[in-house]
């Protein structure tokens, strides 16, 4: 069997173990990055009233985006009516942004709540928005059970950024550029 070696995701392994993504009562990954005032950094996209549009560090595939609310819970049906429609509107807006910026063939969207399901951040619900294109099924994840992603996480934050300047200057909810 031949090997793919992928040494960053030791880091995130390590830190995992370490320090968890989310501790139950404290304050979720989502919450403490949504605070700090380093959106390019911490990849998040676009702010509105609700919820944030982040990319995830860990992507199925380039430009795999998470919609997240502000309030930490874990059930969907814990949101307030206002977070759920934020979050379905963002869905449309999120593939608009990806259409733009990468022009994928088609999305996968949806959610994983609770551990068992597959949450990474079990006590945060959050959307997944994943572009999917004609040709990223390949033999890589079949047989030798390992994604490949075609491009550095900044270089598509910076095309969604721009995609993200490009098509939300008539909308009400403003982007950020922290």
């Amino acid at each position: 069997m031949k090997q793919l070696w992928s040494p960053w995701r030791s880091q995130h392994i390590e830190r995992v173990v370490e320090q968890p993504l989310s501790r139950p009562g404290e304050p979720s990954l989502f919450v403490r990055l949504a605070a700090e005032n380093r959106d390019e950094e911490n990849l998040i996209l676009w702010r509105g009233q609700h919820v944030f549009v982040i990319m995830n560090l860990y992507p199925y595939n380039n430009g795999h985006l998470m919609i997240v609310p502000y309030r930490q819970v874990a059930d969907y049906e814990a949101l307030t009516p206002e977070e759920q429609c934020e979050m379905a509107q963002t869905v449309a807006r999120c593939i608009r942004w990806l259409k733009y910026a990468l022009k994928p063939d088609g999305f996968n969207v949806g959610m994983n709540i609770g551990k068992v399901a597959g949450a990474g951040i079990p006590d945060h619900v959050h959307l997944h928005v994943v572009p999917r294109w004609e040709g990223d099924t390949n033999f890589m994840p079949t047989l030798a059970e390992v994604k490949v992603v075609p491009e550095a996480l900044r270089d598509t934050y910076r095309k969604l950024r721009t995609a993200i300047e490009a098509l939300e200057s008539d909308h009400e909810a403003p982007a950020t550029t922290s």
